[in-house]
């Protein structure tokens, strides 16, 4: 068997769905204090505040990006990608963007829809070498439309989701307390990734080690919402299926290389680690580099200056404006509701499109893994949109608040500076 299970975890368990960091309201009262109160009326004024929350919430590194006008309007990086080396963390720094990722699978479903291959009305049996079946709900008829929108029945088993997906890259220093937290305390092995097909084959074949009632609810498709990373590492064998291309390769020729985002892979073995941001713990554990063998749902290593491009893209998609990756409908497709009003939980967002989450008068993603922290949002009038990268945690219990805190001081700097401009 590819995988064993681990009977205990022996750290308070963290959450890496990102669900709380987009779920942040993004009032005021959720703040305890802004560094500065003068208002930001300048690219200078930004950079100063940018530079205050860094100092004063601990954070070792982080780069930000607004679009607005049509343009790419400010883009800074802020802090460490390395602490210990002294290391700047710079434009051209590589990160892990976790969930984000998310994402790019949406990017790639709707090029899939738009050349044919299936729509989201679309039955996955239909397209999968193997039938997939809710073993609480055998008569369920699960669409493309379900995986996407986290509506699917299939959901992630908290007592093996970890130790089976993620794991620590070879030609590691195992000797810091960063290294035993994940490899002695997680139960994280040292390993290369496996075949997407082979980690699915785990969960979703009667012989597999992770197969069981463990791996879904008893609902109907789309009218049960519960965020799902091995659904979404499911949407991406889909893809894989339904294009015959490996998912790794379709997302780079179809998404990545139409923005020019030449420093971003889905592909672990394809980053160059030593321009990589060290995840960190805090600022005095810095954790070893890893992967996750159901890479789609989180493993997409960039740069803010190529995220900054597919930023722009999204933005100009969103108003109609681009054709970069496939023809305006597709991009509105990814911005559609989706779902009844009332199926995603009031604390999370208020509908989904294709990934993408509908709060107030955003679209947003983010994502959390072991040391690394994204989050991207777009007005949905197209005016604006922002992103910011981070090699901090918010996973373990006692970091999701801080991360969440510097989440809505940038959110709050970012609105002042577009208000003012």
């Amino acid at each position: 068997m590819l995988y064993k299970t681990k009977t205990t975890i022996k750290r308070a368990l963290f959450i890496l769905l990102a669900t709380f960091t987009i779920a942040c309201s993004n009032d005021d009262d959720a703040i305890s204090e802004i560094p500065s109160s003068s208002e930001i009326l300048t690219q200078e004024d930004l950079t100063s505040y940018f530079q205050q929350v860094m100092d004063e919430k601990e954070v070792a590194g982080f780069a930000i990006n607004i679009v607005k006008d049509d343009n790419v309007d400010y883009t800074k990086s802020f802090g460490y990608q390395n602490i210990e080396q002294d290391g700047l963390f710079s434009n051209q720094t590589v990160i892990n963007i976790a969930s984000l990722s998310k994402t790019f699978v949406a990017a790639a479903t709707a090029k899939a829809i738009e050349q044919g291959y299936f729509s989201l009305d679309t039955p996955i049996n239909q397209l999968l070498p193997v039938d997939i079946v809710n073993l609480k709900n055998p008569e369920a008829v699960i669409k493309v439309k379900h995986l996407v929108t986290h509506t699917s029945g299939i959901i992630d088993d908290p007592n093996t989701y970890i130790t089976t997906n993620y794991f620590v890259l070879p030609n590691q220093d195992m000797t810091t307390s960063g290294a035993n937290i994940l490899v002695n305390q997680l139960g994280l092995s040292i390993t290369n990734p496996v075949p997407l097909d082979e980690y699915l084959a785990e969960y979703f074949v009667e012989d597999g080690e992770l197969y069981g009632e463990a791996n879904f609810i008893n609902a109907i498709p789309g009218n049960t919402w519960s965020y799902s990373n091995v659904a979404t590492s499911l949407m991406g064998f889909v893809i894989e299926s339904a294009t015959e291309i490996d998912f790794a390769t379709y997302v780079q020729s179809n998404i990545i290389e139409p923005l020019q985002m030449n420093n971003t892979t889905f592909n672990v073995l394809e980053v160059d680690f030593s321009q990589t941001a060290v995840p960190y713990l805090d600022k005095n554990t810095p954790l070893p580099f890893y992967g996750n063998h159901g890479y789609p749902e989180g493993s997409i290593h960039t740069s803010n200056n190529d995220l900054s491009n597919y930023l722009l893209d999204m933005i100009k998609g969103i108003k109609g404006q681009s054709n970069t990756l496939f023809s305006n409908e597709y991009y509105q497709l990814l911005f559609t509701e989706q779902l009844e009003d009332t199926v995603v939980p009031n604390f999370f967002a208020e509908n989904h499109g294709i990934y993408w989450y509908k709060k107030g008068n955003h679209w947003s993603h983010g994502g959390n893994s072991l040391g690394v922290s994204s989050h991207m949002q777009i007005e949905a009038d197209g005016s604006y949109g922002f992103s910011i990268i981070a090699n901090m945690d918010a996973t373990f219990s006692d970091n999701t608040p801080q991360w969440e805190e510097v989440l809505q001081l940038v959110t709050v700097g970012i609105q002042n500076y577009v208000q003012n401009n």
